[in-house]
């Protein structure tokens, strides 16, 4: 399926998010963020739960970008306290076109050992000022 919304929709929509989730993280969910940045862009951030006085894995976000810094891929790992390790979870990809950003979503597959195409997820989205 595919629907056009413009980017600043988009853009504005994300902003929210963000600042919905740094709200959230005051003292009501527990939970930490810690982002890494290389030359000023964030490549990775990892989410921490507080559970009494010390701090838990949760979850890892790891980010890519192209050779014009646009994020071409969001991949988010929940953390296995069985394992003790990341399993991954879930990856995003933008694929830039033009004025149009296509983006499709992957969910992992254990016994596949992959990530799966969820097509009803994918999105493409025009714009103008692009």
């Amino acid at each position: 399926m595919k629907a056009k919304v413009s980017l600043k929709t988009v853009i504005i929509s994300a902003l929210l998010l963000v600042c919905g989730l740094n709200a959230s993280a005051d003292n009501k969910s527990n939970l930490i963020y810690n982002s890494e940045e290389v030359n000023g862009v964030m490549v990775g951030q990892t989410v921490y739960k507080m559970e009494g006085s010390a701090l838990a894995n949760y979850m890892k976000y790891n980010y890519t970008y192209d050779n014009q810094n646009r994020m071409t891929e969001s991949e988010a790992l929940k953390w296995n306290s069985t394992k003790d390790s990341w399993d991954n979870d879930m990856c995003i990809r933008y694929a830039y076109q033009g004025k149009s950003v296509t983006t499709t979503y992957y969910k992992w597959n254990k016994k596949q050992g992959e990530y799966i195409l969820v097509p009803e997820m994918t999105v493409t989205m025009d714009n103008p000022n692009m």
